[in-house]
């Protein structure tokens, strides 16, 4: 695998700075159009790119801030394939609260255990407590 050309990556990181802003502002969307063409500039296989693990990530959450846990779900899955994203508390926070929404509660469980042992209480500070009283119900906490 040789790298991105200069012009490819930064068209990629240009369509995600404008996702990222499309997202800030809750339109999820828009965000989404600028993720997918970040996406689509990236050689196949896309796995083998580290640059496909933020586009998905960045998608994933796109997909779950706007409801769309079943999308949310498959972007973060195959981000999981990509270089970098195994131990990331991110990307298993997320994906952990796509599986809880659609009700994968033993999947839900692994993906916060495995974010929590990454960051501990940290990685929920800035989500619904529910997420967090879900764990302690599944496994004990410091």
């Amino acid at each position: 695998m040789g790298a991105l050309s200069d012009a490819d990556y930064a068209k990629i990181k240009a369509y995600c700075a404008q996702g990222d802003n499309l997202a800030d502002n809750e339109q999820y969307p828009e965000a989404l159009e600028k993720y997918w063409a970040a996406y689509d500039l990236i050689p196949d296989p896309k796995e083998d790119w580290e640059a496909t693990l933020w586009v998905l990530v960045a998608i994933g959450d796109a997909n779950f801030l706007n409801q769309d846990f079943v999308a949310g779900r498959d972007n973060l899955s195959n981000a999981m394939h990509c270089p970098g994203a195994i131990g990331n508390p991110f990307i298993h926070m997320r994906l952990g609260q796509c599986q809880f929404e659609l009700g994968n509660l033993d999947k839900a469980a692994d993906e916060f255990t495995r974010a929590y042992a990454l960051k501990e209480d940290e990685i929920f500070d800035q989500e619904d407590d529910k997420y967090l009283a879900f764990l302690k119900t599944r496994i004990s906490l410091n």
